[in-house]
């Protein structure tokens, strides 16, 4: 069996999706936290286990013997550790042949302020002696939906990472790379730096919205403090606003613009072009 936890979730979804294009249905586990959202699954042949990260005793039963099972890192900034962990045990109480891992780009070397959760969870599935591969993912393109349609409205977009370079990709690209590790063999105690194949600066995304918009579109970019005080007006928790605007000058300081090839050596195609993947986003927006 392949069980995808956070399987209702933005990746997770894309990832069952990718895995139906060539797996039984009836192979595919989706644990999810409300079963309930994943009825569609469920009408599907796809099985469906209830796996809460918050509550251990639901994960016990999530996981088999010769599992392969992929942990999706939660959204909890900050409280998602305990979280890993307790999927991790249950996951090595039950025998599970191999647990891939949402990761973040050089989790163990990187400034990123989302960084030390990754790699004490890296940590903790090291130490569990369940066969790994670590996905560590780089940026997803679809972090900049909102400013791409901010600068398709307004003709601005707003940061603070000056011409740092970001080798993002889209949550599909990661997805079929992901879906190729959970099928194929190979992958076991294994690390993957993920990224899309060619890296873009800010000025060149409000370039490509400008295109796509048909309106002029530039980029502003802010002292760190400005741009924060920006977020938390935009209805960012304080907390949230600080990290984002540290990820930004991380990314001035060239740590989110690595490009390793290895997204699309698993996927077997190139990664999404900026220009098509904002073309999505736009048209959704």
């Amino acid at each position: 069996m392949i069980v995808v936890t956070a399987a209702t979730g933005h990746l997770g979804r894309l990832v069952v999706e990718r895995l139906l294009e060539t797996t039984p249905a009836d192979q595919i586990v989706a644990a999810v936290r409300n079963p309930e959202k994943a009825a569609g699954l469920a009408a599907r042949g796809v099985g469906v286990q209830e796996a809460d990260y918050d509550r251990p005793e639901t994960l016990k039963s999530a996981f088999s013997a010769g599992d392969r099972v992929l942990l999706i890192s939660s959204d909890s900034v900050g409280d998602r550790l305990p979280q890993h962990k307790a999927v991790v045990d249950a996951a090595a109480e039950a025998g599970v042949a191999l647990i891939a891992y949402t990761s973040v780009l050089h989790a163990d070397t990187t400034p990123l302020a989302l960084a030390p959760d990754h790699k004490a969870t890296e940590e903790h599935i090291r130490a569990s002696g369940i066969p790994f591969t670590f996905l560590r993912n780089g940026w997803y393109t679809e972090n900049y939906a909102a400013a791409a349609a901010q600068g398709a409205e307004h003709g601005t977009i707003v940061g603070s990472a000056g011409e740092g370079r970001i080798a993002s990709a889209t949550r599909a690209d990661y997805a079929a790379a992901t879906a190729a590790v959970l099928t194929g063999e190979g992958h076991e105690n294994t690390i993957y730096e993920l990224s899309g194949d060619t890296a873009w600066s800010m000025p060149e995304l409000a370039a490509e919205v400008s295109a796509l918009s048909g309106r002029p579109v530039t980029y502003q970019d802010l002292p760190r403090e400005e741009y924060e005080r920006i977020l938390i007006g935009a209805g960012l928790p304080e907390p949230a606003a600080a990290m984002y605007a540290g990820i930004d000058l991380d990314i001035a300081r060239g740590h989110l613009g690595h490009t390793s090839g290895h997204l699309s050596e698993l996927a077997g195609r190139p990664t999404t072009p900026l220009r098509d993947a904002l073309a999505a986003i736009l048209k959704q927006a």
